[in-house]
């Protein structure tokens, strides 16, 4: 593709810091918002290909099914121009439409503006291992409910492509106005957005069902006021044994129009008062092995605390054996930590394949308790660009000062870069994006140095 690089776009090097596609949607959710163009290079380019074992590396640099899904419902959202949507493309323009003048009448963002590269019909965003399906507003309870979704052919994570999207679904400017009592004449509310997405549920490397059921939207509801976001699990889809396309519904509640997030502080997590256990695994036998082992040892840790079996289901194939440990803290915090078994499986050892998932899963949680921070490695980095967009300082006690993992580094990066924010040992002052603000118009001195940076 052409590579030029035009001084109006913020240019994002795809191999900085963990180098992975965690940045590209982090850096999608922002423009798509914010509106500011952006140009990323070299996507995913610290992704080694596979070897011929087909472990490691992550498949190679490039889009992915996941990446390509996410970038195209937001570019559909925004009527964005881009160059790049294409399936392995290590490099992408994305440029939303700016409305030149404000609409006082309710408009689907779909239908605005047009679209170089793409069209601005959901239903003719194709390519070859994915579809992005129908979206459409129904009537539910005389609200307009936007309906989106989202086809995978391939078990790619549905939770990556949720995260690409969420902030969107979240602050996203389409409102309509409510007349349910002249007290109320002319408010306006959020139109409640429902999505379906095809895809894994249960991928390697990936954020599961299960943590986002017990761990990331408890969180994000409890600790930061959003949603409720309701999941609904059709059916699941698997990386691991036989390859299968699973099936989520979300019921996203957004923020209303007009409001803003406020800022939020992880502090104080309090002292441990319950455990969360959840297996996935082919056989009754195989379960109760792993419940029993992992009860065993986390007795032997925190004889105290009480342990509860959140899921024990069958993972219907030998080779998926999946295991989630929940600690619950006694001011509302939740810490995970899981795996998805990706070493080889034979039948005459499983006795030492349960050992080592649950040794591991195990463990992975104990040091996670033991830093004292009120969340998990794997939530940091998902709540970056919720305390970018949030109104005031937002702080973090990550138990590790602040300097947080490779990958929220990485997300705290791409806030810098689009939006001029700087991060000091886990806070951030956020910006305070407003429910239905166009951003781009804004000349306070919060968003001049994003805008000076991605717009002419």
């Amino acid at each position: 593709m052409n590579s030029s690089n035009p001084s109006n776009l913020v240019h994002l090097d795809g191999t900085t810091l963990e180098g992975g596609g965690q940045l590209l949607r982090l850096a999608l959710s922002l423009s798509s918002l914010t509106r500011i163009p952006i140009h990323v290079t070299d996507i995913r380019g610290k992704r080694a290909p596979r070897s011929r074992s087909g472990r490691g590396g992550g498949g190679g640099g490039g889009l992915k099914t996941s990446h390509l899904a996410g970038a195209q419902w937001l570019a559909t959202a925004t009527a964005a121009e881009t160059v790049g949507m294409v399936v392995k493309s290590t490099e992408i323009i994305f440029k939303p439409y700016v409305l030149e003048e404000e609409e006082s009448d309710f408009q689907s963002s779909n239908s605005v503006g047009a679209s170089s590269s793409i069209a601005s019909d959901p239903k003719l965003l194709q390519a070859k291992s994915m579809d992005t399906g129908s979206n459409k507003l129904s009537s539910k309870q005389g609200l307009a409910i936007r309906e989106s979704h989202i086809r995978m052919s391939t078990p790619g994570s549905i939770f990556l492509v949720l995260q690409a999207i969420l902030p969107y679904l979240i602050f996203s400017s389409d409102i309509i106005s409510a007349h349910t009592s002249p007290a109320d004449d002319g408010d306006s509310i959020a139109i409640p957005q429902k999505l379906t997405i095809e895809g894994g549920t249960n991928v390697t490397q990936s954020l599961s069902f299960e943590y986002a059921s017990q761990v990331l939207l408890p969180m994000l509801h409890s600790k930061l006021g959003i949603g409720p976001i309701e999941m609904t699990l059709h059916r699941r889809g698997w990386s691991m044994g036989s390859t299968s396309v699973g099936k989520v519904g979300f019921d996203v509640t957004p923020l209303r129009p007009g409001s803003t997030l406020p800022a939020f502080c992880f502090k104080d997590r309090g002292f441990l008062s319950k455990i969360y256990l959840s297996v996935l695994a082919p056989t009754v036998t195989f379960r109760s092995s792993v419940i029993t082992m992992a009860k065993e040892r986390l007795q032997g840790l925190y004889p105290d605390v009480s342990i509860d079996i959140e899921v024990n289901e069958s993972s219907h194939h030998p080779k998926r054996l999946y295991l989630l440990l929940v600690a619950e803290a006694s001011n509302g915090y939740r810490l995970g930590r899981d795996w998805l078994y990706d070493h080889r499986i034979k039948e005459e050892t499983m006795e030492n394949h349960t050992k080592e998932l649950v040794e591991k899963v195990v463990n992975d949680l104990r040091r996670e308790l033991d830093h004292g921070g009120c969340l998990d490695e794997f939530l940091q980095d998902q709540l970056v660009v919720f305390q970018a967009l949030a109104k005031g300082r937002s702080v973090i006690q990550d138990g590790h000062n602040g300097e947080g993992s490779l990958h929220t580094k990485t997300a705290r990066w791409v806030v810098e870069q689009v939006l001029g924010l700087k991060f000091e040992r886990g806070s951030c002052n956020g910006i305070g994006f407003q429910v239905g603000q166009t951003y781009w118009k804004d000349d306070s001195p919060e968003n001049v140095k994003g805008l000076e940076k991605g717009l002419e």
